[in-house]
């Protein structure tokens, strides 16, 4: 089974879609995300703020740090690989590193609840926040 993990800079919480300000690259990645493991493919997502062992854990994590500073995050490895650092890939990308073929998949619709348990409007209201 292929597995992604994501390490992030720290967020509020674990997909950082939270508060009256999310970032719109955010939601976009968590639902991104929540699709690979939709195909079978096994996501891991690990904050520093939230699960500091897990990320001090990973001699590639500490490897990126050391050699491009805290730019380097969010770091993806799929399969214990780097394969992208400082930015949030797209679906496309992510599906070309795990091997789905995406251009065959129906697009899904983009995730509109917060890890508040909140809603996150069209308007970027957000009916409850961390």
């Amino acid at each position: 089974m292929t597995s992604v993990q994501v390490f992030d800079k720290p967020l509020c919480c674990s997909s950082g879609v939270c508060g009256p300000d999310v970032d719109p690259a955010l939601v976009m990645f968590a639902a991104d995300l929540q699709w690979l493991e939709r195909q079978g493919v096994q996501v891991q997502r690990i904050n520093p703020a939230q699960q500091p062992a897990l990320f001090a854990a990973s001699e590639a994590v500490r490897e990126e740090l050391k050699r491009h500073g805290n730019d380097c995050l969010p770091l993806v490895l799929v399969n214990n690989a780097v394969v992208s650092r400082g930015v949030f890939p797209d679906r496309s990308q992510l599906a070309g590193w795990t091997g789905i073929n995406f251009s065959s998949l129906p697009e899904l619709p983009v995730i509109t609840t917060g890890c508040c348990g909140g809603t996150q409007g069209t308007n970027g209201s957000s009916s409850s926040c961390c």
